[in-house]
């Protein structure tokens, strides 16, 4: 409990500009990229039927790209678009928190 208020604190004061969500719904999120994302990405986001989502191999994208992929999903490929689910912001959050690395 204390290391996800650390990582939402952490990713607030790194984003001011996106609030971030509420602990519960950080809490959602969280899970959404364990188990939903992983089920692709693979349980330790280190790849498998999708790329690695690991910070190294994240580096060089921007947030808001990062987003964007999270909210549209990839045309021609098995990533769905989250937009039934997320919203904008709450996307750029998942995408700092994975930019960070998923504890």
């Amino acid at each position: 409990m204390a290391r996800l208020l650390i990582i939402v604190l952490a990713v607030a004061v790194t984003f001011p500009a996106a609030a971030g969500p509420s602990e519960g719904r950080a809490k959602e999120l969280i899970n959404l990229l364990r188990q939903d994302c992983g089920s692709c990405h693979g349980l330790t986001l280190k790849g498998g039927l999708g790329p690695p989502l690991l910070p190294a191999e994240l580096a060089d994208r921007d947030n808001s790209e990062i987003a964007d992929v999270i909210m549209n999903g990839r045309p021609g490929t098995p990533m769905p678009p989250w937009r039934f689910e997320l919203d904008n912001g709450e996307a750029l959050w998942m995408a700092g928190i994975l930019k960070e690395g998923l504890k």
